[in-house]
């Protein structure tokens, strides 16, 4: 597995383009190294109070520590420490969330198997002394997929205590009164990159996430920070209209109605419990549904989504989105893991039904040679922009498990420009000039 890591890995924080200031800003990075390291990777920290600020957080000079990683030869039931106090019960986030993210590999895995119709994911379990460990799986020229790895992570780490500081600032926006030492931290994550072999077919990427930190270790009592994170977005080579409508409409819905009915399951037990009149319940526990509902997650994760992946040398996106989050936390946290769990569930449904409709359709060198550039243009952005993928090249990581999400195969040629008109061009324009696909 990967090297250790430098006990302090100092690095220069860089602007993000998001509308909110997290204070560790995770990766889109699937590989079993990088998902570990960048959640100690501080990208912007703010003490900025507002959480839908549009201002961007002065970066600083941070430094992380992570254990080294060494195999493991069978899956452990959890990552979990068992001194964590948050291990004792099954119904912490925690628990819950790692228990989440594994049954989620274990599906996507099986499904991506399912469409192979032969291909079988190689796997590395992997764990630290001081507690966490993760699962990389990856599918490597298979029949549909030249290269498919899903992968997950459990960390736990230290945290600057500049960083505790400037996250937590005190009521009066002033310096906080106390000066905390490291703080530890936690966080679990599942990610993956899926490239199939026909160009027809789309590439797809998807990551989700949970940080909390502990208190500081001479501070007890100081409050704990917690988010989610994540995102998943669809990178063709060729536009179908009908494959990416039902891609970006099967998450409007979920973000839609997912934390509806989360709050409609809790207000209908309550109204359960104090009404006598039966038929009063659907229309109250709608009620407090929608007062509750926040109209802007789509557009709002939509737009964040094409801001990340955008490789700015080409002026271009890597592809037609999805949603993307990160520094979620103004919600109830067992509605957020709900929303969570729904949305790492809907990769199957989402994507899934587009491969199969496309695995297996004719195609020729023009169609290939094409889907070799763009795959050029998705290492372009991994390689300059991803900030898990930089973070780990350097910090010395393994570089097998860093690269592990590049495709295959892939091609430059010299000022290439698709002749205007074509369903090339089409994709190039949509990726420079993202749209409304609902």
């Amino acid at each position: 597995m990967s090297p250790a890591m430098p006990t302090a890995a100092k690095l220069t924080a860089s602007p993000t383009t998001t509308s909110t200031a997290p204070l560790l800003t995770f990766s889109n990075s699937f590989t079993p190294a990088n998902l570990s390291f960048p959640f100690t990777k501080i990208v912007s920290i703010s003490t900025n109070k507002r959480r839908k600020s549009s201002l961007q957080a002065s970066p600083i000079i941070i430094s992380s520590m992570i254990e080294k990683e060494t195999p493991v030869a069978e899956r452990p039931p959890t990552f979990l420490r068992e001194t964590d106090e948050n291990n004792v019960s099954s119904n912490s986030v925690r628990a819950r969330f790692e228990k989440m993210i594994r049954e989620a590999q274990d599906s996507v895995c099986s499904a991506i198997e399912a469409v192979d119709g032969g291909g079988k994911f190689k796997e590395d379990v992997w764990s630290r002394p001081g507690g966490g460990g993760g699962i990389s799986r990856v599918l490597q020229d298979g029949a549909v997929w030249e290269k498919a790895g899903v992968n997950v992570s459990v960390v736990y780490g230290v945290m600057p205590p500049d960083a505790y500081r400037a996250a937590k600032p005190s009521e009066n926006g002033g310096s906080t009164a106390v000066n905390p030492g490291p703080v530890p931290f936690f966080a679990a994550g599942i990610s993956s990159v899926l490239h199939p072999k026909n160009p027809f077919a789309p590439t797809l990427h998807f990551n989700y996430r949970y940080f909390e930190t502990d208190a500081p270790k001479d501070v007890p009592g100081a409050p704990r920070q917690w988010w989610f994170g994540g995102g998943t977005d669809l990178t063709p080579a060729y536009i179908f209209e009908e494959d990416v409508k039902h891609f970006h409409l099967y998450y409007y819905f979920k973000l839609r109605y997912c934390i509806q009915f989360s709050e409609l399951l809790k207000t209908v037990n309550i109204l359960i419990f104090f009404c006598s009149g039966i038929l009063a319940i659907p229309f109250m526990a709608q009620k407090s549904a929608c007062d509750k509902f926040d109209p802007d997650f789509y557009p709002r994760f939509k737009k964040w989504c094409d801001d990340y992946f955008y490789i700015k040398h080409r002026g271009e996106r890597r592809g037609l989105g999805g949603i993307f989050f990160d520094d979620l936390n103004a919600y109830d946290q067992e509605m957020l893991l709900s929303f969570a769990t729904e949305c790492a569930n809907s990769v199957i449904p989402a994507y899934i039904p587009i491969i199969e409709r496309r695995k297996d359709m004719p195609f020729n060198d023009k169609h290939k040679a094409w889907q070799q550039l763009r795959r050029g243009r998705y290492v372009e952005f991994n390689l300059v922009y991803d900030r898990g993928t930089t973070f780990g090249l350097k910090t010395g990581g393994r570089i097998e498990s860093i690269l592990v999400s590049l495709p295959l195969t892939a091609r430059w040629e010299y000022d290439h420009q698709p002749e205007e008109g074509t369903e090339e061009w089409k994709l190039l324009d949509a990726c420079i000039n993202p749209k409304e696909w609902i």
